[in-house]
């Protein structure tokens, strides 16, 4: 076992563990932090606790300190200067007639480093615009391009159901979204119906997939003959949360919803949905 506590930079960004040293740190607490990038300031999201060791990816840095004040209104400082630096580099991108869309602007805690997140549709030959930065600001340039789902993380706004958008409030890492899944959930396949702001599939779709498969695990599937209590017939349609089942029977063409429990194998062993 190792005692870690968990960081997070961003809003809804991914958890960092780090070794919390003699530091007893709480929820909410601000610390500095070592990481690849350079010093960092980062808020507690997970406080000490016992990990078993293959859980984290030794070794871990360890926290140096507690924020303090003057690290709170460092950190206040670079984020005024950011809102400038994003003007600036709009206007030097507009010179430079790029096909670029910039999104945001951070600079490192220590102000090493700033970096400039933007979106486009293919490769950016920005070396002139970097020039320009370095020039203008005296400090290292990096220029990372982002795709829509990152854009949509940083930006914010509010989706088709009227929240704020998930990646932008409370998902660490955006995890893989296939049509399958609405497929399986019997949602529509229109693409204006089941995409988020950044035009992909919407995350939501990944919340109750599980439940539709583990559902969904020894049932006959769409256009699968059956066996019914009212003869043979071929399934139509399912509707798994009702625990219904449509069946077109065989003998008269009719079309007839009835229960899982109501549907038998042609081994004559009767389905039921799992709990």
């Amino acid at each position: 076992m190792i005692q870690v506590t968990g960081v997070r930079f961003k809003k809804a960004g991914k958890i960092y563990y780090f070794d919390p040293d003699e530091h007893k740190l709480t929820l909410d607490d601000y610390v500095i932090v070592e990481t690849a990038r350079g010093i960092e300031y980062g808020e507690v999201v997970i406080p000490n606790k016992m990990v078993e060791m293959d859980d984290v990816v030794l070794p871990l840095k360890k926290v140096m300190r507690i924020a303090n004040e003057d690290d709170h209104r460092n950190v206040e400082k670079n984020e005024e200067m950011a809102k400038d630096a994003l003007s600036v580099c709009t206007n030097k991108i507009m010179d430079h007639q790029l096909e670029m869309n910039l999104v945001d602007v951070e600079y490192t805690f220590d102000r090493n480093k700033v970096i400039f997140y933007f979106t486009a549709e293919g490769r950016i030959d920005f070396r002139e615009l970097v020039k320009d930065l370095a020039a203008r600001f005296k400090t290292r340039i990096e220029l990372r391009q982002i795709g829509v789902r990152d854009e949509a993380k940083l930006l914010g706004g509010i989706g088709p159901c009227g929240r704020m958008l998930c990646c932008s409030t409370f998902l660490g890492d955006f995890e893989p979204v296939s049509i399958k899944m609405a497929k399986d959930q019997n949602l529509s396949l229109n693409p204006t119906k089941i995409s988020g702001l950044c035009g992909r599939l919407m995350c939501c779709l990944k919340y109750e997939n599980d439940v539709y498969e583990d559902a969904k695990r020894g049932l006959p599937d769409m256009g699968e003959m059956v066996e019914t209590v009212e003869g043979r017939g071929k399934v139509i349609g399912l509707n798994i949360l009702e625990k219904l089942i449509r069946v077109a029977l065989e003998e008269n063409n009719q079309i007839v919803e009835f229960s899982f429990d109501e549907i038998i194998e042609e081994d004559a062993v009767t389905l039921s949905i799992p709990e």
